[in-house]
């Protein structure tokens, strides 16, 4: 997904940042779906905790199903400066290893690994996310 580059974050702006484990599927779909959704409106960031060497297969077909492209974007490690620099942080099965400041909203979305399964098993999973992502933005985005 070659999305432009992002506007500057601005005190109107929320930011948030999806983080799992390998940044391979969960939260690539997560951001994906959010910047697809809210468009420049949120500053869209993901990361993982031990990232992959590429975005899983199965996740990039399942995503191109529901026609948003993710098969460019590469898996990112997780910094204390992209913690730092968004006000919603939502993991997605990375345990503790997300570190914890004082005045960010975290959430923890328990859904399952798409690590290892076909795009039949992807799909689900992808559909759960979607429905979470448009819960996000009604509360994200001013009405």
């Amino acid at each position: 997904m070659n999305a432009p580059t992002p506007a500057p974050a601005t005190p109107n702006r929320s930011s948030v940042l999806f983080v799992c484990v390998h940044n391979a599927g969960r939260s690539q779909m997560a951001a994906a779906f959010l910047t697809h959704l809210a468009g420049d409106l949120v500053e869209v960031r993901s990361a993982g905790s031990a990232p992959a060497g590429s975005v899983n297969p199965a996740v990039v077909e399942a995503m191109k199903e529901v026609g948003i492209d993710i098969s460019a974007e590469i898996p990112k490690v997780l910094t204390t400066d992209a913690v730092q620099a968004s006000d919603v942080v939502i993991t997605m099965g990375c345990g503790d290893t997300c570190p914890v400041f004082p005045g960010k909203t975290y959430l923890d979305w328990e859904l399952a690994d798409p690590a290892g399964q076909g795009v039949d098993a992807v799909r689900p999973i992808r559909d759960e996310i979607e429905q979470r992502v448009r819960s996000l933005v009604s509360g994200l985005l001013p009405a």
